[in-house]
């Protein structure tokens, strides 16, 4: 087992992803604090994972929630090995309808708690020689028109991680990296399209332009990324950013009709 006896916060875990995320590294051993406000999805999410994992309801909209994060995985399980940072709002808002609240809020959320949950783990991080991964968006490279908070709050997650990815590597042995996934087919994400008017079997009618495989990724293939960086395999790497999208998010020739 690649994970054994390890500590680990997933934060939003309680779906999507960071539920992905939380079943990977259970199965490689691991102790899982699961984390998120959907407390009946957790519950049983705790429920299949049986030994080794806790469930902690929170809002990270709350300055004080990621101290209370910190504090239940200690009570829990007494030390942390690690923390993933996948918790985030995706509000669809452009620049006429975001006004300072919902930006301020977002911020809070995908910004400032990662950040404060590292501030609060560090001391632990660094006696168990420890590692963080953040999930951030390939949004964070530019972003859709009407996730403008959105992709700004992961531009900013994604200079955290490779600033930390350096210092807190140099001055206390714990690696930081960051993934920026592109589009995955969570619970989140269907219900999101299926409310814009898509219909049901949306993921499946996709355009080649879209999705050149015919599908878009699974909740399961980043958390094998975050694995990786989570375990031994990972070596000394620290303040990487890696995209997990199935084109080039960066220099792509445009499809030709």
């Amino acid at each position: 087992m690649k994970l054994k006896n390890k500590s680990i916060i997933v934060t939003g875990s309680t779906m999507g992803i960071g539920a992905a995320v939380a079943r990977r590294v259970h199965e490689e051993g691991a102790m899982v604090l699961v984390h998120g406000l959907e407390e009946e999805a957790g519950k049983k999410l705790v429920a299949e994972l049986g030994d080794r994992a806790v469930l902690h309801i929170d809002d990270l909209a709350d300055p004080e929630a990621p101290a209370r994060l910190v504090a239940a995985a200690l009570e829990a399980f007494g030390k942390i090995d690690a923390l993933v940072n996948n918790a985030g709002i995706v509000q669809f808002s452009n620049i006429k309808t975001t006004d300072a609240a919902l930006f301020d809020k977002i911020i809070a959320v995908n910004v400032r708690a990662p950040f404060l949950l590292i501030k609060a783990a560090l001391p632990h991080l660094t006696t168990t020689g420890g590692s963080v991964v953040n999930i951030g968006s390939v949004n964070a490279y530019c972003g859709e028109p009407n996730l403008v908070p959105y992709s700004v709050s992961k531009g900013a997650l994604m200079t955290l991680s490779r600033n930390l990815g350096d210092t807190l590597h140099r001055e206390n042995g714990v690696r930081v990296n960051h993934i920026n996934p592109g589009w995955v087919l969570s619970e989140g994400e269907n219900q999101r399209k299926i409310s814009q008017g898509m219909p049901e079997n949306w993921a499946f009618e996709l355009p080649k332009e879209s999705a050149p495989s015919g599908r878009i990724l699974k909740p399961e293939e980043i958390a094998e990324a975050v694995l990786y960086f989570l375990s031994d395999a990972c070596g000394p790497v620290s303040g990487a950013v890696i995209e997990l999208e199935q084109f080039p998010m960066i220099g792509r020739n445009p499809p030709k009709s």
